[in-house]
């Protein structure tokens, strides 16, 4: 089993940077490729990263391509979620998951609580 625990949420201003991190318990870190994952208010939890299990593959949500960057350190059980120029449209409930390297939610089988980021315009 894993536990996850994400921090690194705040309150910013459009084109802020902030870098989520994803604590994970245990031994298993790598035997799970990682994803990100987030949900706005009345909207249903979309993908937004996911990371191979040794960090050679990554994968993003075309709205957040280019600005946002999944890493993961497994010496350290840590998933990272570093992002760039942050726009209004990103404030949600950031979510870590770990599972198989796709981008479908059901497919994930443990999850973190959530950080929540918000961005002001």
């Amino acid at each position: 089993q894993v536990q996850l625990v994400e921090t690194g949420g705040g309150l910013v201003q459009a084109g802020d940077s902030l870098r989520l991190s994803c604590a994970a318990s245990g031994r298993t870190f790598s035997r799970y490729a990682m994803g990100w994952f987030r949900q706005a208010p009345g909207m249903e939890r979309e993908f937004v990263a996911t990371i191979s299990r040794f960090g050679r593959n990554t994968d993003y949500a075309d709205s957040v391509k280019g600005r946002f960057t999944i890493s993961r350190d497994n010496a350290k059980n840590t998933l990272y979620l570093q992002m760039n120029s942050l726009k209004p449209e990103d404030t949600a409930v950031y979510y870590c998951a770990a599972g198989p390297y796709v981008k479908s939610i059901s497919e994930y089988e443990y999850w973190g609580q959530g950080t929540q980021v918000t961005v002001s315009s």
